[in-house]
């Protein structure tokens, strides 16, 4: 499916975001490498930012179109964040995206750990936000968009931080949504179980914890999936691409689920 989202199945006009700037964190891998390729491939100049400099050379070389920048950055090093962004210029889109908290049962969870992954999902998402609106607002067009879980809605066992956290994500940006400039609009993204290397930590964490095999996990998992297969990472970054389009800023301050129908709620 890759291949084709990206080439003869390519769901966006040639172009649609041409003279567009796309920041997207976490674009090492899994949901924010696709979405570096499919902005790139609608258009858009993309900067790319993670932590593995190697990851981001070869994302870089895989993009379509000229002019895409790698930046290594750590989320949880705001100063750092703060300085880098600042010498960005102008980015009318920004994909705020982070790798999710390990595992396991929230009352396990000591207060220190929920510092790293609250300084490097809504800290760090705060603070380029911060920085970037007022050049969106000058250039009369910005999307924001957020890739959380559909854990905001039905909360997941057994990654109660990470359910805390995506819960907090999804409260900042509906906030957001009351006060950012009429130009910007900021929305969020809660992928299912998508084909990530996250997943398969989970789903070995799970394993390990109950014993059962890791496919067998795997189908318990899928039994509750509508369409019975894992999402590809290029699925959820198409509907991110379409929350950054022109034609979308009147959506605005909701979570879309890119889920395969898993979800129960509303």
């Amino acid at each position: 499916m890759a291949e084709e989202l990206l080439n003869d199945e390519f769901p966006f006009a040639d172009g649609v975001l041409e003279g567009q700037t796309a920041l997207v964190c976490g674009a090492s891998k899994g949901i924010g490498r696709a979405c570096a390729l499919m902005l790139a491939r609608a258009g858009a100049r993309v900067v790319a930012c993670a932590r593995s400099a190697d990851a981001l050379d070869s994302l870089v070389a895989q993009m379509h179109g000229d002019g895409h920048e790698a930046i290594v950055l750590d989320f949880e090093d705001l100063d750092a964040v703060r300085e880098a962004v600042s010498e960005l210029g102008t980015i009318h889109i920004l994909v705020n995206n982070s790798g999710g908290p390990p595992g396991g049962p929230l009352l396990r969870n000591t207060l220190d750990e929920f510092e790293g992954p609250f300084r490097r999902h809504l800290h760090a998402a705060h603070t380029i936000t911060q920085a970037l609106v007022p050049g969106m607002e000058a250039a009369g067009s910005g999307r924001i968009v957020n890739i959380i879980s559909t854990s905001v809605r039905e909360p997941i066992d057994n990654i109660g931080l990470s359910n805390t956290l995506r819960g907090a994500m999804a409260s900042w940006a509906k906030s957001l949504s009351r006060e950012l400039p009429p130009c910007v609009s900021i929305n969020n993204i809660m992928p299912g179980f998508t084909d990530t290397d996250r997943l398969g930590s989970l789903a070995a964490s799970i394993s390990e914890r109950t014993g059962k095999p890791v496919n067998d996990v795997r189908e318990d998992w899928m039994s509750g999936v509508p369409i019975q297969r894992l999402i590809d990472p290029l699925e959820t970054a198409a509907a991110v691409t379409w929350l950054c389009l022109p034609s979308s800023g009147a959506v605005r301050g909701v979570s879309l689920a890119v889920d395969g129908g898993r979800m129960r709620s509303i």
